[in-house]
This record gives structure tokens, sequence and C-alpha cells, in this order.
């Protein structure tokens, strides 16, 4: 199993809003393309100034269902979070394989 790992810290002023987006909008267009079995949403446990801190792991069965979503869905789903909150976030991606 592939888990696809996205790490965002989120300005304090828009994070509540963008929690319910992420629920609402964002995951379940990420869950529509089929391609991933599950997802979890965390917040992560930590003090950080500088905004609040958010893992969101979506599970694949393989990195070729993931090559899939990353070259046919990606590019069309960060570009719509950017509209929605570009400059009030930060991200990074991890890909992961459980053993």
């Amino acid at each position: 199993m592939i888990i696809y790992n996205v790490t965002l810290n989120v300005d304090l002023e828009v994070h509540e809003e963008w929690v319910e987006w992420m629920r609402t909008v964002h995951i379940p267009d990420v869950m529509a393309t089929g391609l991933f079995l599950e997802h979890r949403f965390c917040r992560v446990l930590a003090d950080d100034d500088g905004g609040v801190t958010y893992a969101v792991q979506y599970t694949c069965t393989d990195m070729a269902t993931y090559e899939r979503y990353r070259d046919e869905h990606a590019p069309r789903l960060q570009a719509e979070t950017q509209r929605q909150y570009g400059g009030r976030f930060v991200a990074f991606r991890t890909l992961l394989e459980t053993v």
C-alpha cells in the first residue's frame, strides 16, 4: 500500500474556513477520482506561532495508481487549492509505503 501524505501549515486567520473547505470540497474531490481507498485528515499536535499544521493521508494500492493520480488529477486539484487559499498555506508532500 502507498500512502500519499500532504502536510500543510495554514494561516491562523483562515484555518477554520480551510478545514471546512477541505472536509466538504477538496478531500471529496480527491476521493472522487476513484484512485484512493481511504483518507485520514489529522491535525498535527505541535505549538506553531506561524499557523496550524495538518496532515492529509490518502491510501492507494500501488505506485502506478498514485502516479495516475499525480499525472491526471493532482495539477487541477492543487490549482484549485491555490485559487482558494494561495499565499495562506505552505504544503509538502511525502510518499510512504507500508511495510
